[in-house]
């Protein structure tokens, strides 16, 4: 089910606007942040060029937020140290409707799973 467009232009908007502010400019040559939409995903990477390959980059995956079909609400989720674990619900966040107080959490990063 991909996500309703008023809530993807919601989510485009605020998300955007963390990434952008996330990342001081002097640096997004170096690292940047970026997203993208699938169904009713939406993934946020860490890109970084290719080490030898400046015209390459390379994504990590670092957040997952999904917007649940049964009851609507937002969920968080970080990205497993053991790749074959895929993505674990972030235990620090409830589930919620408002897709801000996860963005917040994901800033807050209190066990240092997102941003180290």
């Amino acid at each position: 089910m991909a996500l309703p467009e008023l809530t993807q232009k919601l989510v485009d908007t605020k998300l955007g606007k963390y990434c952008d502010d996330k990342v001081p400019v002097h640096v997004r040559d170096q690292v940047r942040l970026t997203y993208s939409f699938m169904g009713n995903t939406v993934t946020l990477f860490e890109e970084r060029p290719v080490y030898n390959q400046l015209d390459k980059r390379t994504k990590i995956p670092i957040a997952q937020f999904r917007l649940s079909v049964v009851d609507h609400f937002w969920r968080l989720y970080c990205a497993s140290q053991k790749r074959h674990e895929g993505w674990l619900q972030y235990v620090n966040a409830q589930p919620t409707a408002d897709f801000e107080t996860l963005l917040m959490a994901l800033d807050q990063d209190q066990t240092g799973v997102f941003w180290g």
